[in-house]
């Protein structure tokens, strides 16, 4: 079991916060979640590391997360999730469990990058999917959000990541193979209507970028 972190705590006080912001935002939520359908495979078994309160697993049907704020986890068992209690640098998990696994803004929160990538790497199945959603730092998004973080309830102790960061770590944790695919071209507040999914990085604020775990030669 893990214990409250400073960086969970937003989650617990402040969940019709969270929550309003999809409906406020909802087309930029949409177009992240078109981009990330795009790279979940169509079967296997799928976890997603922070799920929150559902928002991605509910309509991308994965049926596993796992949550360290007690609240989120209520919500999310309310719509068939199964939830478990714990944190992404050490999965309750054993080795080889899942087909892909999937995290969406969650790296910005986590406490160790690299101990997480090669948690994930460990539960996952030879051949098997790692599959990221984020703010690229870089984006026009990624440069507002860290303008103003320290006057937001969510992201004054995150850590927002580039394209290339999270690259590194994927490699270095031993995933290959990567695809990427982006959305939101527009600030957030202009956004009135799906954004297109293209493919690579560069253009769109929101990047999915998915990596392979190799299979045994």
């Amino acid at each position: 079991m893990s214990s409250i972190k400073p960086i969970t705590i937003p989650f617990e006080k402040h969940v019709g916060l969270y929550e309003q912001w999809f409906v406020r935002n909802r087309y930029a939520y949409e177009s992240e979640l078109q981009a990330i359908h795009a790279l979940i495979p169509e079967q296997g078994i799928g976890i997603e590391i922070g799920v929150g309160s559902g928002r991605f697993a509910v309509p991308l049907g994965i049926k596993i997360g796992i949550e360290p704020a007690k609240k989120m986890r209520e919500i999310a068992q309310r719509q068939d999730i199964e939830i478990v209690n714990g944190i992404a640098e050490t999965l309750p998990f054993c080795r080889e469990q899942f087909d892909y696994v999937l995290m969406v803004t969650t790296v910005c929160f986590l406490d160790d990058i690299a101990a997480s990538f090669e948690e994930v790497y460990r539960v996952l199945k030879p051949g098997g999917l790692f599959i990221i959603g984020f703010v690229d730092r870089d984006s026009p998004v990624g440069k507002a959000y860290q303008k103003r973080k320290n006057k937001s309830v969510f992201y004054k102790n995150a850590t927002f990541y580039s394209v290339g960061e999270i690259a590194s770590y994927l490699q270095r944790s031993g995933f290959r193979n990567f695809i990427y695919k982006q959305t939101i071209y527009q600030p957030l507040n202009q956004i009135d209507t799906i954004e297109p999914v293209t493919d690579g990085y560069g253009t769109g604020s929101f990047v999915v970028v998915s990596g392979v775990k190799p299979a045994y030669q």
